[in-house]
């Protein structure tokens, strides 16, 4: 295996990263297969509305808490606390914030961008 995390991880111990001003986020765990990211979306993201953004990684989210508008390809839905999204490797996608909130994002394979 090229990368890997520990097989234990505390959230006191794992580092998180300040993408913008109310968004970070915190890797889980990961090996070269998968990757599991917590992402809070402070009030400072409610109403800033995301570029819808791919990748070459299928991607399915679970909202923890907040409301969101999740745009997958051409259709939409507002999801919250329980709710869940899977975007296919390279079909554009967003969660527009609607309320501050956690989303765990688990990405297959995993993203070594994250790592840098």
């Amino acid at each position: 295996m090229k990368f890997s995390s520990e097989k234990f991880m505390q959230s006191a111990d794992m580092p998180v990263v300040q993408v913008k001003p109310g968004l970070s986020r915190q890797i889980l765990g990961y090996n070269d297969d998968i990757m599991l990211v917590k992402v809070m979306f402070g009030e400072e993201m409610v109403g800033q509305r995301p570029a819808f953004h791919s990748h070459p990684h299928t991607q399915s989210s679970f909202v923890v808490s907040g409301k969101f508008e999740v745009h997958v390809g051409d259709d939409v839905m507002v999801l919250s606390a329980g709710d869940a999204f899977c975007a296919a490797p390279n079909v554009p996608h967003e969660a527009y914030c609607l309320e501050p909130g956690v989303l765990i994002d688990g990405f297959s394979p995993m993203r070594e961008d994250f790592l840098k």
